[in-house]
């Protein structure tokens, strides 16, 4: 068994004025629905199919997927941001633009929240990314989640003619001047990399909410305390189980009292035998729906929050999967 090592610390950060308060995301039916104290939920990383052998999907039919997925218990919908075919990488992840193909499962689905996992915020432009999610969030009636990541592709910053060496420093940056502009009304800020706001320009649409959930995709090159005092939660990747509960712990001592949520994503093969051991394999998580029910409601109990499946190894056909996973899965996480 193969087992992901956990992440390093990371030189702290500057935080921005104040503190985000989670109390007002409460009204926020994505967030509250895929977040809350003491409970486990579930999301589906897109695109929704297997394709195990090759880089990318064929999405033939996702409309299909989505459907099911929509009618189902699970909580949402995770987005990737790959702008390009890197053979290095060798995935592409659902092919299309998330914002894009956000504002497509807005208008096809009803009740689960759409998220990003995550918008690589130094290769795009804080503000349009502000108002694109502010009208994501309008579209979908206030069930979209805004993730942000650094990035780890060199090749894409080279196009982009993005330094990546100030990845974290720009991270930062982007994320007060997002909530600056969804946040405030003519707000006044100031960017080290990118525009400054002097009050004359207010962006609309403002969230449904009192504000736009951010959540942090991996690490992106911060420490603990600046994340707890800048974002809305913490998503990240499949790791060592011996070592999540202290992980876990960590991360929410260097909040302020208040809930932080964690989560993570990772590759996902359920087995048809519903006994089959569980496997974790890097950052794939594989096994039987017995196994797995144990697995998670362990980690339930640890503090994880919501546990991101990305069905690419997947062995079977997709709906066969997600009809398990309703029927005898998501009950067993319902309360």
């Amino acid at each position: 068994m193969t087992l992901m090592l956990s992440a390093d610390a990371r030189p702290p950060g500057p935080a921005i004025a104040s503190p985000p308060s989670l109390s007002s995301l409460q009204d926020h039916s994505g967030y509250s629905g895929v977040f809350q104290p003491g409970r486990l939920t579930f999301g589906l990383v897109a695109p929704l199919e297997s394709y195990a052998t090759a880089p990318w999907p064929t999405l033939t039919r996702h409309a299909d997927a989505v459907r099911l997925v929509d009618e189902s218990d699970f909580a949402a919908i995770w987005l990737r941001d790959v702008p390009f075919y890197d053979p290095g990488f060798g995935d592409t992840g659902q092919v299309v633009d998330p914002m894009v193909y956000a504002g497509w499962l807005a208008a096809r689905t009803n009740r689960i929240a759409i998220g990003t996992a995550g918008i690589v915020s130094p290769l795009r432009d804080p503000l349009i990314v502000a108002k694109q999610a502010t009208s994501l969030d309008r579209l979908s009636g206030g069930r979209f989640i805004l993730g942000l990541a650094s990035g780890d592709r060199p090749s894409e910053f080279a196009a982009f003619g993005s330094d990546i060496r100030n990845r974290a420093d720009r991270y930062r940056d982007a994320i007060g001047l997002i909530r600056a502009a969804t946040e405030q009304s003519f707000p006044q800020h100031r960017s080290q990399f990118y525009g400054v706001l002097d009050g004359a320009l207010d962006m609309l649409p403002k969230p449904m909410a009192p504000r736009l959930p951010i959540l942090a995709i991996g690490r992106a090159g911060q420490d603990f305390d600046w994340l707890a005092a800048n974002t809305d939660g913490w998503l990240w990747h499949l790791s060592d189980p011996r070592r999540l509960a202290a992980v876990i712990t960590e991360w929410r001592n260097a909040g302020d009292g208040q809930f932080r949520p964690y989560g993570y994503g990772a590759m996902f093969d359920l087995l048809a035998d519903p006994n089959a051991p569980l496997e974790l394999r890097h950052v794939t998580l594989r096994g039987g729906r017995a196994a797995l029910i144990e697995h998670w409601k362990r980690q339930r109990d640890e503090g994880v929050n919501h546990v991101a499946l990305h069905m690419k190894p997947l062995q079977r056909p997709f709906a066969d999967a997600i009809a398990e996973m309703a029927e005898h899965v998501l009950p067993q996480f319902a309360d």
